[in-house]
């Protein structure tokens, strides 16, 4: 069976909005980034675990607001207390998960096929953001992550690098087109491009 992207038929390639007599690459980028794995990870409260002694793709479980481990291929996003977002192109970590994670002390769920993530990429990329989300996103550092809303549709919103701002935007799948076009409605005025 071939799993087909929450943005497959939705997501345009090409330039729009003000971008004309813009250099190209100071314009805003929006992709959709399709096929990775994204594992939910819960630690119960009765567990006896150490989080110290779990490690993924060699990343501890940080359990610091707002913090993202990370290395080339994996992102360990705190999802709230003892809460995890696991975010890789590794799919085979999946088997690393559950042996590590018992059931007994963890809640261990892919999420993989039902989250979209929309990738934005530019110097005005947190302008955007500020168009449809409450957060004071001056205060966004490069591997922070946050859980809020954009026109009021609940998303994980991940600062990859900011030099320049390169931002994951993760929702529920059944939010994505709305999100979506909410999005690229808020680029228009800088003009982007959709790649």
């Amino acid at each position: 069976m071939t799993s087909i992207s929450a943005l497959e038929n939705i997501h345009i390639k090409g330039l729009f909005g003000d971008y004309e007599d813009k250099n190209e690459k100071d314009l805003l980028k929006i992709s959709e980034n399709k096929d990775l794995l994204i594992i939910q990870i819960v630690q119960y409260k009765s567990s006896s675990t150490f989080l110290e002694s779990l490690k993924i793709d060699g990343l501890n479980l940080k359990n610091e607001t707002l913090n993202v481990c990370s290395n080339s291929d994996t992102r360990i996003l705190w999802n709230g207390p003892n809460s995890w977002l696991l975010v890789s192109n590794k799919k085979k970590l999946l088997r690393e998960i559950i042996g590590k994670f018992d059931e007994n002390n963890f809640a261990v769920t892919d999420l993989s096929h039902s989250r979209a993530i929309i990738e934005l990429n530019g110097e005005n990329a947190k302008e955007v953001l500020k168009k449809g989300c409450p957060y004071n996103f001056n205060e966004l550092k490069k591997d922070n992550c946050l859980n809020s809303t954009f026109n009021g549709m609940p998303v994980t919103i991940d600062l990859l690098d900011n030099n320049p701002n390169k931002i994951r935007i993760f929702t529920l799948r059944s939010f994505s087109e709305s999100l979506y076009h909410s999005i690229t409605d808020s680029c228009l005025e800088f003009g982007y491009k959709g790649i």
